[in-house]
């Protein structure tokens, strides 16, 4: 700060300078004018331009120092009250912008209120059509027909569902239920909604639930699931994938296996991040990249992290550590 003082009055700190050079140099050049008394004045004048330079510092910079440490967050009170007509000038201007900012984030939310409710609505009203076809396909008996319906339902399905919970995780906190919940049911409920999709792929599930309780939140717990499921069912061709939970270190852990096509190593790091597909997959236009994406997000504030492991041509390892019991339950309680 005390640099951009001292630049914002270099001008005036020369004129200063350039006076006590001038009366020096007529000192110096005139016989009749005592140089040495000259030259004490000119010092007892620095010393006194450099208190006031002090002074001036401390009593212009403080508005500004309490300008620069403002966060920004719309709320002048934390300002300094400006002791100038040109800090008076800066308040007035920051002042309209700052209300004008206001009004158009409040506009802006609304807005963004408005269109997440239109969507929550209209995936809601698109679910009543949905359930219905789905019955309309299970009543067929040709199986060469009911097999690409009930796939191509489950996508539009499994994408209605990703918007829905996509929105719903701006307020997460708010919907959030803990308890304890039994994996092998839900575990098993989510393979079930993948069932044509698995038969019609010739993939085949190995449970092996050691572990079947976990302090959490269903709902969410089963949209995280449902997305690692999706996942190792979409990379893998007529083969198992073996859904196993453990304890490790007094957590939790589930491991959902697929020997599907794996994940190169340059990936790896970016699997999560959001719209992000993968560099083997670059043809098939059908993914979102959202769903693991989705996942972590979900499994954050339910205390659950989320890691992988995997080879190309071997197959992927999602793991889901849970919180340990008191932790769970001492978090959730809060």
């Amino acid at each position: 700060m005390i640099k951009s003082f001292l630049l914002e009055r270099k001008s005036w700190i020369a004129m200063f300078l350039l006076q006590q050079a001038v009366l020096l140099f007529a000192a110096y050049i005139d016989p009749s004018i005592p140089f040495f008394s000259v030259l004490y004045f000119v010092y007892l004048s620095l010393l006194v331009f450099l208190v006031f330079l002090l002074f001036r510092y401390r009593k212009e910079t403080a508005y500004y120092k309490s300008l620069r440490e403002w966060d920004a967050n719309l709320d002048m009170s934390y300002l300094k009250a400006p002791d100038s007509p040109f800090e008076s000038v800066v308040e007035e201007s920051i002042e309209g912008q700052t209300e004008q900012l206001r009004k158009s984030s409040l506009h802006l939310q609304a807005a963004s209120e408005h269109e997440k409710d239109d969507l929550m609505s209209w995936i809601h009203e698109v679910k009543t059509p949905l359930t219905a076809m789905h019955l309309m396909i299970e009543r067929l008996d040709e199986q060469q027909l009911k097999a690409p319906l009930l796939y191509e339902w489950l996508r539009i399905h499994h994408l209605l569902d990703q918007q829905l919970h996509q929105k719903r995780l701006s307020f997460i906190e708010n919907d959030l239920s803990f308890q304890r919940i039994q994996l092998r049911p839900l575990v098993f409920k989510e393979i079930k909604n993948l069932q044509s999709w698995c038969i019609q792929k010739g993939i085949g599930f190995d449970i092996q639930l050691d572990s079947p309780d976990v302090h959490s939140d269903g709902k969410w717990l089963s949209f995280i699931i449902r997305q690692l499921l999706s996942n190792a069912v979409k990379y893998s061709e007529a083969d198992d994938i073996t859904v196993k939970s453990y304890e490790q270190n007094g957590r939790v852990h589930v491991d959902i296996e697929d020997r599907g096509i794996g994940i190169e190593p340059k990936d790896l790091p970016r699997i999560f991040e959001k719209g992000f597909t993968s560099t083997r997959m670059r043809r098939d236009h059908a993914s979102t990249g959202m769903g693991l994406y989705l996942a972590r997000k979900a499994a954050a504030p339910l205390l659950i992290q989320i890691s992988v492991r995997s080879e190309p041509e071997s197959g992927s390892v999602f793991t889901l550590v849970f919180p340990k019991q008191n932790d769970a339950v001492s978090m959730f309680s809060v």
